[in-house]
């Protein structure tokens, strides 16, 4: 199901840290976000840090948790060892291996451990912190629509390109849309490259960035 949250609906919870979390869906310190009573148990949270700042958060063992860098830099990986995980280069001649993550950047963590720990140095950042027990169902998506399985998204697009693929509840006054997505998704979105990293808390999670 989906749910229209405003922006006054989402509390703000400031930390003893200085980091701040804009909790939309999960719990911090307390604080308990609107979004509720989901199968998946999902966390959806706004986190910003400081500089020379460390965000703890706890997680259930076997939930997906993900981590997605709107700005700034930080380090989501204790090792903090470039080549403690598979990478690929921005080129050919790409000889710099960083273990920081700016914006743009998708960290994936494998499903162990029982916590995650970011890290900033000099500079802060801000990051989608996301999680949610796995459904185990198959995935097909391309672009901006993903479901279960080819077929569903061919009559996904299909809907689409007809209009119809918001549907209106069963009282017609409210609208209940499948997907937030647009036409020009395709253009402004470039591919993404892939690489895998290794964390003392959660190994083998993996990193998506933009090319």
């Amino acid at each position: 199901r989906y749910r229209g949250i405003t922006h006054s609906e989402i509390p703000e919870k400031i930390l003893s840290s200085g980091v701040k979390a804009r909790i939309i869906c999960g719990t911090i310190d307390g604080i308990t976000g609107p979004v509720k009573d989901i199968v998946t148990d999902p966390e959806y949270i706004h986190v910003s840090v400081p500089a020379v700042t460390t965000f703890v958060h706890p997680f259930p063992i076997g939930h997906t948790v993900l981590a997605y860098v709107i700005d700034g830099h930080a380090y989501f990986d204790n090792e903090r060892n470039p080549f403690s995980h598979e990478a690929i280069g921005g080129n050919y001649f790409d000889f710099r291996r960083d273990c920081r993550f700016g914006p743009e950047s998708c960290i994936l963590y494998e499903r162990k451990g029982e916590e995650v720990k970011i890290t900033t140095e000099e500079s802060a950042a801000r990051f989608l912190l996301i999680s949610g027990r796995p459904i185990g169902e198959p995935v097909a998506w391309y672009g901006p629509i993903v479901m279960n399985t080819q077929e569903e998204l061919q009559i996904a697009f299909e809907e689409f390109e007809k209009g119809t693929f918001i549907k209106r509840n069963t009282w017609g006054n409210f609208l209940w849309i499948q997907s937030i997505v647009t036409k020009e998704n395709d253009k402004i979105n470039p591919p993404i490259q892939r690489e895998t990293m290794a964390s003392s808390i959660n190994p083998a999670s993996t990193l998506l960035k933009k090319r």
